[in-house]
């Protein structure tokens, strides 16, 4: 087994639960995993060295929203929104009939592209969601092809009833047969709880079978006005309610207390399959594990909604989450630094805020923010011995110019998994 010794790190944000920022750092990486962090004085020797020539040291990122499975182009109803039209749901369609129409080696190529891009920009770690078939045959397709790309595959067949079918009918389709034919490749089941898409019934019927289903929840919530998505997901106790542009304090209290007595230190991910399910599911219902709220800035500058509430999340204890939610219709951007700048710049976080949002932030909505070579699961998300060896570095000699240098693609280096990617 190789090791890497990354050496003369300027600046190392490690986005643990310490939110350790070490000065004159190294980390030594030995196959997939991190073996050693701390002064470049004192590193280890290796098998190589790379010299970060006092560069800025960071985890990889951690998206955890993107529907990267698609085919086709929305360029005119982009172009209509920002000419004043308003944003609805039912664009999803248009995505749809080309996402049919396409070939599996297509719909790969597609993905395989989006991917490899985000990469290039230090992302390690990829959540992705069904939602462009929306019927039997094509969700299925869908979850498949993504399953043999990204690293979690979310179901996400409630994301909008098809013209022409009864809404309740098409529930039960995505309670029943749609997500029996999808189980075998995905972790996470995800519902549209928003006006124009399905109602609270629609998807408390949708959260209930895929949880009964032994899927990991997430919810879709509160993006276009208020509404019952961020409640529903803490009843649930979803992994993540995504978007949240738009709550009360009543939704902010609800997730807040959902983390009432959690212990990050403390959290045995082996005691997963005790918390009431396994892999995933369990995960997200272990003692104290709360409701991530996932902000989508990149989503909100496109839509012109109001972004969520991040610096009142942060301050009332909720844990926060940065992703892209790459898709065709409002937000078609798989950089995650561009959401962190956007973070810092309109929605009152610091770098550093944004940045652990963006990575471990990330990580704790899917579950995969604890572990080491012990239980067999490494973590992401975070740099620490024992956890998965996904790095960036950027040509930068701090985090700070992430958004002191807006719009200046930053990235100079990026492993996963101990493999140099660029």
């Amino acid at each position: 087994m190789t090791s890497t010794l990354i050496t003369n790190i300027g600046e190392l944000s490690t986005s643990d639960p310490d939110q350790r920022v070490l000065t004159n750092a190294a980390v030594v990486l030995e196959g997939e995993r991190i073996s050693w962090i701390g002064p470049a004085a004192g590193a280890p020797a290796a098998d190589t060295v790379h010299d970060a020539e006092g560069r800025a040291g960071l985890p990889g990122w951690v998206d955890s929203h993107t529907h990267l499975v698609f085919a086709g182009d929305r360029t005119a109803e982009f172009e209509a929104r920002m000419a004043g039209a308003e944003y609805r749901a039912g664009g999803i369609a248009v995505t749809t009939e080309a996402t049919r129409a396409a070939g599996d080696y297509e719909l790969t190529r597609l993905l395989l592209g989006r991917t490899a891009e985000a990469a290039s920009g230090g992302t390690t770690y990829l959540e992705t969601k069904t939602g462009y078939g929306l019927d039997v045959e094509h969700e299925a397709r869908s979850a498949r092809i993504a399953a043999g790309v990204v690293d979690e595959v979310t179901y996400l067949g409630a994301h909008l009833v098809p013209a022409g079918i009864d809404a309740d009918a098409y529930t039960a389709l995505v309670c029943g047969p749609m997500l029996d034919a999808v189980r075998p490749y995905v972790q996470w089941a995800d519902v549209f709880c928003e006006r124009g898409a399905f109602t609270p019934d629609q998807s408390r019927a949708v959260l209930t079978a895929c949880r009964d289903a032994g899927l990991g929840l997430r919810v879709h919530g509160n993006q276009l006005g208020p509404g019952e998505g961020t409640a529903l997901a803490v009843e649930f106790g979803a992994a993540s309610v995504d978007h949240v542009n738009h709550l009360s304090d009543a939704d902010i209290d609800a997730l807040a207390s959902s983390w009432s007595g959690w212990d990050p230190s403390g959290w045995d991910p082996a005691h997963a399959a005790e918390a009431g399910g396994e892999g995933h599911a369990g995960q997200a219902a272990a003692p104290g594990r709360g409701t991530v709220a996932t902000c989508l800035p990149a989503c909100d500058l496109s839509t012109r909604q109001p972004f969520p509430p991040a610096r009142r999340l942060l301050d009332a204890g909720v844990q926060l989450a940065l992703a892209s939610n790459c898709n065709p219709g409002t937000s078609y951007t798989t950089s995650m630094a561009f959401c962190v700048t956007t973070a810092v710049l309109q929605m009152g976080l610091s770098v550093q805020e944004a940045v652990r949002a963006a990575t471990y932030g990330g990580a704790l909505s899917l579950g995969c923010e604890a572990g080491t070579d012990a239980d067999g699961r490494r973590a992401v998300g975070s740099l620490a011995v024992g956890h998965r060896a996904d790095l960036q570095l950027l040509n930068a000699p701090s985090a700070t110019h992430l958004a002191y240098r807006p719009g200046i693609p930053l990235t100079g280096a990026v492993w996963r998994a101990g493999v140099r990617l660029s």
